[in-house]
């Protein structure tokens, strides 16, 4: 499994008044803490979308059966590890137990779905908390 890539050793907290940028790999891609395992990392991201569909569900995920609105929130929370985690599309259909084709179905529909901009501003507020609990404040914004 290839998870290293993702993975650095955790380091001391630092006395700085701000974080400093998150370590890159040789690709140029973020890592995550090395004591937080990917598929870790993916339920957290998950349950953060879910908690926050339910604060803002009725204005942002006006859906009709629960069924529905857990797939939504799957489908957000891949998108939201991909595009702001810069996790493989591989990796995270292994954290979720899908297919890597499932992954990319799920981004296509949450970027179809961006051009309502209720919905986009939920998504972006959804990155922003994602980069700042996990500590990656060089990964680009989405426009």
């Amino acid at each position: 499994m290839p998870f290293e890539r993702y993975f650095q050793p955790s380091a001391p907290p630092s006395s700085l008044p701000f974080s400093p940028p998150a370590p890159l790999d040789p690709a140029g891609s973020p890592m995550l803490p090395a004591s937080l395992p990917l598929k870790s990392a993916c339920r957290i991201v998950r349950q953060m979308v879910s908690e926050l569909v339910q604060l803002f569900g009725d204005r942002v995920m006006l859906r009709r059966d629960r069924r529905r609105l857990s797939c939504h929130v799957r489908q957000i929370a891949m998108y939201v590890c991909h595009v702001a985690l810069q996790i493989s599309m591989s990796d995270i259909g292994e954290a979720f137990g899908r297919d890597r084709t499932t992954v990319g179905h799920a981004c296509h529909v949450v970027e179809d779905r961006r051009d309502d901009l209720a919905f986009d501003e939920f998504v972006s507020a959804v990155e922003r908390i994602v980069t700042a609990v996990f500590g990656l404040s060089e990964v680009a914004a989405h426009d």
